[in-house]
């Protein structure tokens, strides 16, 4: 098979990806109604954690651990208070509205690697970012009194979580395991015990352990996590950056309309007008990238 078709493949791949990560916050949502958020949260990251243990296993991936103490700490942002924090926005919060507000983690992650990493924001990811930042003002809309606000915040922090794992990644990529697979098998394992905390010291709802509940933690550990991040990794293998980066756009997009579509979640102008912005801003970053990429090349 030559290079377009194992490009098709690929393409194909990291659709079916964006599908599925983009309903995901549908499922998400409708797990609230039988336990409270960080039980959720423990419980879908317990399972996916043990089912990409089993992946490693099967590919025959290697298992060690490097650097545990910076591993722990990427995997409290990016497991632990990514999860804790997006699955608690959830339960106020619609799923389409807070897929994309955590998805401006790149615009996030642009402003951190200047402020941490001395990274430098030319003209372009200036416009994108403050236009990204004006629908995020839009959407959250801080001059009302909704009850809403706190779940859009909370959506907010959770990208923050996310933008910095995925500085301090940028930082300590020389340190940690080359494999990205084991390293995402790793930093779970360590989110998961700040889960587990958090799972334990707040008082939640007791769990009804119905059939549909079980369905949906499998459903969000074992498709969502295990073989999502099993399909990231193929399209990464075989797709420029760039164009793998393009799901960030449709991921949102998805869980606006799935959410829509299944939940009956409704937009209202101002918030639509934002979502707009944002997808401006993230769009004008992944054609950066394109660029800067295309050069290098």
């Amino acid at each position: 098979m030559g290079s377009a078709g194992k490009g098709g493949r690929a393409l194909a791949a990291l659709v079916v990806l964006t599908l599925l990560w983009g309903y995901t916050w549908v499922i998400a949502k409708q797990s609230l109604d039988y336990a409270g958020p960080f039980q959720v949260g423990f419980l879908r990251t317990a399972v996916g954690t043990a089912a990409l243990f089993g992946v490693l296993l099967a590919l025959r991936r290697p298992l060690r651990l490097r650097a545990p103490w910076k591993t722990a700490c990427i995997g409290a942002f990016q497991t632990g208070g990514f999860i804790a924090l997006s699955t608690w926005a959830l339960v106020e919060g619609g799923a389409g509205k807070t897929a994309v507000l955590i998805f401006t983690m790149p615009i996030w992650t642009l402003l951190l690697g200047r402020m941490l990493l001395g990274e430098r924001i030319r003209g372009v990811q200036l416009l994108a970012a403050a236009c990204a930042l004006t629908g995020l003002v839009l959407i959250i809309a801080p001059w009302t009194l909704h009850a809403s606000s706190l779940s859009k915040t909370l959506a907010v922090l959770a990208a923050l979580s996310w933008a910095v794992s995925t500085v301090l990644l940028k930082r300590w990529r020389a340190d940690l395991s080359a494999d990205v697979l084991t390293l995402t098998a790793w930093q779970m394992v360590f989110g998961l015990l700040l889960l587990l905390i958090v799972a334990v010291a707040v008082p939640e709802r007791e769990t009804e352990w119905a059939p549909t509940f079980i369905a949906i933690i499998g459903f969000m550990a074992l498709v969502s996590t295990a073989f999502g991040w099993f399909l990231w990794l193929y399209v990464l293998e075989r797709l420029p950056a760039w164009q793998a980066s393009l799901s960030i756009l449709g991921i949102p997009a998805v869980a606006s309309l799935s959410s829509h579509w299944q939940l009956g979640e409704q937009v209202a102008s101002l918030e639509l007008a934002g979502m707009l912005l944002i997808a401006a801003g993230l769009l004008t970053i992944s054609l950066l990238n394109w660029r800067a990429q295309r050069r290098r090349e």
